[in-house]
């Protein structure tokens, strides 16, 4: 598997290109800025981009998605529950970004249970709300790697105070999406490092086995 993470934008977002290495077609996850550093990454890796997969619509997650989507003629996906979100925006998004307002129209809606091809890699679709009503975490069976987008930390979990977000669906994702996955699975979030389903599950505060707390 091709795997590259870029930390883009003023929030330092990570943004993924995956691909498969035979086929050299990647999926660019979360293009959150910088489109110049993504467009080189994606010519330095010599891959042909099919989709550029959105986990949500939060600003410091997509301000790079019209750019790249131009340079590559990739499709840009989207949960369902957020196709509008994206196009209309929230004003409050003005207060961390001008760029926050540009409304981006995508070209397909993804649902739970969706499998995108990426050359020989299937990319399962998980519906994992909480973070915002249609956040969505991708599923690599094969290579036991889950991209959350803003789910699920090392050691943290997302916040909830954005319009849409909802702590109980938040916390129900992850004990009922993630923590059903194999134990050695690596989760490659939208911020941070990455980390294992076991050690979240054993020594994440908010909702790990070893005692769980709140919001």
């Amino acid at each position: 598997m091709i795997l590259r993470r870029l930390i883009v934008g003023r929030l330092h977002t990570n943004c993924y290109i995956v691909g498969c290495e035979e086929t050299k077609e990647a999926l660019v996850i979360d293009p959150g800025g910088d489109a110049p550093v993504i467009l080189e990454a994606i010519r330095e890796l010599k891959v042909a981009v099919p989709y550029i997969v959105l986990t949500h619509f939060h600003f410091d997650h997509v301000l790079a998605a019209d750019p790249v989507r131009t340079q590559t003629e990739a499709l840009l996906a989207i949960h369902e529950a957020e196709a509008e979100l994206l196009a209309n925006p929230p004003v409050l998004f003005r207060l961390f970004s001008p760029q926050g307002l540009h409304g981006i129209i995508a070209d397909r809606l993804l649902h739970e249970g969706d499998v995108l091809q990426v050359g020989r890699l299937e990319v399962h679709v998980l519906h994992t709300p909480g973070h915002s009503p249609g956040s969505i975490s991708l599923w690599l069976p094969q290579e036991k790697v889950v991209f959350c987008g803003d789910l699920l930390f090392r050691e943290g979990v997302g916040r909830v105070d954005f319009p849409g977000g909802d702590q109980q669906a938040l916390l129900q994702s992850i004990r009922e999406k993630l923590f059903s996955l194999p134990y050695d699975t690596v989760v490659y979030p939208g911020h941070g490092p990455e980390t294992v389903i076991s050690h979240e599950r054993h020594h994440n505060p908010w909702v790990g086995d070893g005692g769980a707390v709140s919001l």
